[in-house]
């Protein structure tokens, strides 16, 4: 199973004032391509920081570090020349990257969003990228995306706009992830019981777990009440959909037969 690592940077989000969204959405997407996310952190714009969590990344030989934010054109956009510091590259003034920023500063010159498209020191910064990295097309914003790789890892630098890093992952970094994820499949069912006690379901789950220890099972509580009904999630990621669907289904027989030995039975199985 391929190995992902995040890396969010920002003070405004560590700060408060700003609500970290796409750690949860690019999690999703990982899930969805079959991947798993081992780590996900939040570091200040400083360049000792982010240069350590990717250096730490890189020793654990994480096949795929994802960075978010920093990308910018301001003077604490720095994830990019931290990740080249981390890899003892130099930043060089990539052809292409300026290219895609000229040309995006020309369409918000166009739509009217800025005044003047030429090149500023400021715009060229986002141009720089380590040596032997490549960039990717942003087809919402200016700055780059970023993806270098390495003899085990791969590092993919992506903008903290939400708008910006959904637009350039559903895009330009699809034949990326297809190549490094394959045709790996994720699949989750839902399982509701009727059970309002989550310590009488806790030994019945940890039974089906290690004799399924392919699918990942997990019970989810929100409160105590005779109301309550838990829900129960099995997910499972297969080298195809009919593998994964096996592996869950064989997962949830087990399950029924192990609850009913507890008097409990399975309310509903709904597809997630």
């Amino acid at each position: 199973m391929i190995t992902v690592e995040i890396i969010v940077t920002g003070n405004e989000v560590l700060l408060g004032d700003v609500l970290d969204t796409n750690t949860n959405w690019m999690c999703k997407r990982v899930t969805t391509f079959g991947g798993r996310v081992e780590r996900a952190v939040i570091v200040r714009d400083e360049m000792d920081a982010i240069v350590r969590e990717v250096r730490s990344s890189l020793e654990r030989s994480v096949r795929l570090i994802v960075t978010i934010g920093g990308m910018g054109p301001t003077w604490d956009d720095i994830t990019v020349a931290a990740v080249a510091h981390a890899v003892n590259r130099p930043l060089l003034l990539h052809p292409q990257a300026l290219a895609i920023v000229q040309q995006r500063y020309e369409h918000f010159a166009r739509e009217g969003a800025v005044h003047d498209p030429a090149i500023t020191p400021e715009r060229e910064k986002m141009a720089y990228l380590p040596e032997g990295a490549y960039p990717l097309d942003n087809p919402i914003g200016a700055a780059p995306g970023v993806v270098l790789d390495l003899e085990s890892s791969t590092i993919i630098c992506l903008p903290g706009v939400p708008a910006e890093l959904k637009g350039i992952v559903e895009g330009p970094l699809q034949p990326l992830l297809r190549r490094l994820f394959g045709e790996r499949v994720f699949i989750e069912r839902l399982v509701i019981v009727n059970c309002t006690d989550e310590s009488i379901l806790a030994p019945a789950l940890r039974t089906v777990a290690e004799r399924h220890p392919d699918v990942y099972i997990k019970s989810r509580a929100q409160r105590f009440g005779p109301d309550v009904t838990f829900r129960i999630t099995l997910s499972t990621t297969g080298r195809s959909r009919e593998i994964a669907e096996q592996q869950i289904a064989a997962a949830i027989q087990e399950l029924g037969q192990t609850l009913s030995a507890v008097g409990i039975s399975i309310d509903a199985i709904e597809e997630q």
